[in-house]
């Protein structure tokens, strides 16, 4: 493994920021704490910085001391947390109650951060670095803020990268995948109203509850008779809420749920689809219905030259038998409003199994209480960011600048 000595000799003072950040998580574009630190550590560095795209953003400014004819690249970390309540008890645990850092994203901050301090000191390339260090990623949109507050139009760049960390795969392996790679979000919210009855006497009602029943049913035909069986999609009825008394039949039932697709066009089909079942399945039994489809963040494809170069830089770093395929994932990123509007690629570096937690009283005091939370997933109340990887996502990131610009191989890109 190929990490950059000085990140090694710095690791113990960007974790101690990581930790800070995580003992004081932030919600979407309540950033504040979180963006200070940030920028008072960029400034420290000599990094100009502009504050307040998307609200809540800072963005970094490194330009190589060889000039900027290369052009720019973007890379991006976000620093939002989640409305959940954590529950480790080690030293650094959210001492915001009902917030925590449960996707890694102080850990994100953390790995930029130690990129940015050697690249501030090293500028032998010939262009600009933007950081990106983004609010609102959890169900925020803040990519999008940013690009509408006039990212790219303030800073062009030719090109933008992103980084994950992800529980399962083992620290010191990276991957990435070329085309779709996470899933566009989208909300359902259906209310079926009947007429409400006496139980004893169902035929006075128009009863909402089998509708709705026959409503879930029949979604799932859409997925395994409408959807063409290679093309990707999820249908997930979340929630149903009707009735308050066994002997009542209620007047109305509510169903909501979340649909994921890779693909815009699928998308359309399973909202066209669901729109029609639910009004045709309410007027078959007399009923009438309100349908709401909300979309949220689209899929997130990489470009394929984009996630080539990023699985080089990976090979370069760790090697080829740590450089894996990541396999697409039916989670969503709002890093995909950034490739929309650029070239580029979202790539992932291994948290591990979680045991990590056990070096500094993460959970517990032995073995098997780990082994019970397995990998310890994302946006898990048990959750914790992998310091260990501190130095190997910061060596990625200054990997990848200086092979972006490097002379030929930037040419064929532009």
């Amino acid at each position: 493994m190929n990490v950059i000595d000085s990140l090694l000799a710095d690791a113990a003072a960007i974790t101690a920021l990581r930790r800070e950040i995580h003992a004081h998580p932030e919600l979407c574009f309540q950033e504040q704490r979180t963006s200070d630190l940030v920028a008072a550590r960029l400034t420290e560095w000599g990094i100009p910085i502009r504050r307040g795209l998307g609200k809540t953003s800072v963005v970094g400014i490194i330009e190589g001391s060889r000039g900027r004819s290369g052009g720019a690249i973007g890379l991006r970390a976000d620093m939002d947390a989640l409305p959940m309540a954590e529950s480790n008890t080690f030293a650094h645990a959210s001492r915001n109650p009902g917030r925590m850092h449960a996707c890694g994203h102080d850990g994100h901050t953390a790995m930029l951060l130690a990129a940015a301090q050697h690249l501030a000191k090293h500028r032998d390339f010939d262009g600009i670095v933007y950081l990106l260090f983004q609010p609102a990623e959890e169900g925020g949109g803040g990519a999008r803020e940013m690009i509408k507050d006039g990212l790219f139009t303030e800073f062009p760049m030719d090109a933008v990268f992103g980084m994950h960390n992800w529980p399962g795969i083992k620290a010191g392996q990276l991957a990435v995948c070329p085309g779709p790679c996470m899933a566009s979000s989208n909300e359902f919210f259906i209310t079926i109203r009947g007429r409400g009855s006496h139980a004893a006497l169902p035929h006075l009602s128009v009863d909402p509850v089998p509708i709705a029943c026959q409503m879930v049913q029949a979604f799932q035909t859409i997925i395994t008779r409408n959807k063409k069986p290679t093309d990707t999609g999820v249908i997930s009825v979340t929630t149903i809420h009707t009735g308050e008394a066994t002997n009542v039949v209620p007047d109305s039932a509510h169903i909501e749920g979340t649909v994921r697709t890779f693909t815009l066009p699928v998308l359309d089909l399973i909202e066209q689809r669901m729109r029609e079942i639910a009004r045709h399945t309410a007027a078959a039994f007399g009923a009438t219905v309100e349908f709401r489809f909300h979309r949220n963040y689209p899929p997130t494809v990489n470009h394929a030259a984009e996630a080539e170069f990023v699985a080089g830089v990976m090979r370069d770093t760790v090697g080829a038998d740590n450089t894996l395929a990541f396999e697409p994932s039916m989670t969503a990123e709002d890093f995909s409003y950034f490739l929309l509007e650029k070239p580029g690629a979202y790539f992932v570096i291994g948290n591990g199994d979680g045991r990590h937690r056990l070096a500094y009283g993460g959970d517990a005091a032995d073995t098997s209480a780990a082994d019970n939370l397995g990998p310890c997933t994302l946006h898990n109340p048990h959750y914790d960011f992998n310091d260990d990887l501190i130095p190997l996502g910061g060596t990625l990131w200054i990997r990848l600048v200086e092979k972006w610009f490097q002379g030929p191989a930037r040419s064929e890109r532009r």
